[in-house]
C-alpha cells in the first residue's frame, strides 16, 4: 500500500461496502480521525490514512508549512501536488483491496486534509462522489487549470467561526467556486476555533447517512 493506515471493516456482512476515508491535518496522525470511526454507520468501510512527511513525534503532514520573514507563513505546493496524487493511488488500491462499492465512496478531511480533499475532487474527477471538507479551504493554485465540467461530487463543508489557524474567510469562498461549477454543496460554521464541535459532527454524519 502506498500509505499507512488503520481500518474499520463493516460491522455487516456487506458484499461491496461504501468507503469512507479520512485524511488528518498538519502535524496529526492516523489516529486522529479514526476516533470517529466507531459513531459512523456499520455499512461503511472506514480507512484512515497516514501523511507521507514525518515531522517527529508522531505527527505527519501531507506538506510542509514553512514560515521565513519574507512570505511569512507559505505552503510547499509541489509536496501538497505529489501528495494528492498519492492520496488517489491509495484511494484505488484500497477499492481494489477491499471490493468497495465503486459509486459510494467518501473522503473526509481535516484542515489540510480538507484542502487535499477539494484538491483530488478536481484533479481526479469521480473518483470520490462525497467530499466532507472540516476546517479547510479551497487553495486555487492546486487546481488543474482546464476544469471538468463531468464533475458531479457534492461537497459537506464546515467550518468554527473563531478558527485561529485557517481564516473563516477562506472557508467562505469555497461554496461560491462551487456554485461557479454547479456542484452542490452544504455550509454550515459553528462557534469553534480550528476543531470540530460535536453538533458538527451529528451533522456531517447525517449527510454521509443520507448518502448510502
Amino acid at each position: 500500500m502506498s500509505l499507512q493506515y488503520l481500518v474499520r471493516e463493516p460491522k455487516s456482512s456487506i458484499t461491496n461496502p461504501p468507503l469512507l476515508i479520512l485524511l488528518h491535518g498538519y502535524g496529526s496522525n492516523e489516529q486522529d480521525l479514526f476516533s470517529f470511526a466507531e459513531e459512523l454507520p456499520d455499512d461503511l468501510l472506514i480507512v484512515s490514512a497516514r501523511a507521507p512527511y514525518d515531522m517527529g513525534y508522531g505527527g505527519y503532514a501531507w506538506y510542509a508549512i514553512n514560515f521565513d520573514d519574507v512570505n511569512g507563513k507559505f505552503s510547499d505546493l509541489a509536496q501538497a501536488s505529489t501528495s494528492v496524487d498519492q492520496i488517489a493511488t491509495f484511494i484505488d488500491e484500497i477499492k481494489t483491496k477491499y471490493n468497495t462499492n465503486p459509486d459510494k465512496t467518501f473522503l473526509l478531511g481535516f484542515s489540510q486534509g480538507a484542502i487535499l480533499s477539494y484538491a483530488l475532487s478536481f484533479k481526479f474527477p469521480n473518483k470520490v462522489q462525497h467530499v466532507v471538507a472540516l476546517s479547510g479551504y479551497i487553495n486555487e493554485k492546486l487546481l488543474p487549470s482546464e476544469i471538468n465540467n463531468s464533475i458531479a461530487t457534492d461537497f459537506y463543508i464546515s467550518h468554527g467561526i473563531v478558527d485561529q489557524v485557517l481564516p473563516i474567510e477562506w472557508a467562505r469562498k469555497a461554496p461560491v467556486l462551487l456554485e461557479n461549477f454547479n456542484l452542490k454543496n452544504e455550509y454550515s460554521e459553528y462557534p469553534v476555533g480550528h476543531g470540530v464541535a460535536p453538533q458538527n459532527f451529528y451533522s456531517f454524519k447525517n449527510w454521509i447517512v443520507e448518502r448510502l
